[in-house]
């Protein structure tokens, strides 16, 4: 797929509840890539944001907090064409997806649960920042493999 700079790609990042991890690698491919893509992001069952998530980024310098959460099954309906459908949840959820008409290529990144985590609110803190670096790093991986393929350099 070749991207032209004048026309940014849409991306859709889809997770369970769209309160954790969808949100971060919304912000982060929007922060990071954000000339060649317009990222979004939907939960399969929507519910709120993730405080310690909000706090995790905020801590990087980007601020989700006005974000709300929303349903992938809307997202579908509107007929909105994505070229990539990226899943961050596990893989069980991720078949629950619906699937995107158009060119959308779909992608799986398996990132854990910040809902899940268990221990104080730091060991919390702790785990939520871990996952947002393991998603900024993957966003970053795979922003420069789509830039230097668009670019003609070979992977």
């Amino acid at each position: 797929m070749h991207y032209d700079p004048r026309v940014k790609s849409n991306v859709l990042f889809i997770c369970i509840h769209n309160s954790a991890r969808s949100q971060m690698a919304e912000a982060w491919l929007n922060h990071v890539c954000g000339e060649f893509f317009a990222a979004e992001s939907a939960g399969l069952e929507p519910g709120t944001l993730n405080p310690f998530a909000v706090r995790a980024m905020q801590e990087a310098g980007i601020d989700i907090s006005e974000k709300e959460t929303r349903a992938v099954f809307d997202v579908f309906k509107s007929g909105k064409l994505f070229s990539h459908v990226v899943t961050v949840c596990d893989e069980t959820s991720a078949e629950k997806c619906p699937i995107f008409g158009g060119v959308t290529k779909r992608l799986h990144w398996g990132f854990a649960d910040p809902s899940a985590l268990t221990g104080t609110d730091e060991e919390k803190m702790a785990g939520v920042r871990k996952i947002r670096d393991e998603i900024r790093a993957k966003i970053e991986v795979w922003c420069e493999e789509v830039c230097l393929r668009s670019a003609g350099v070979p992977a």
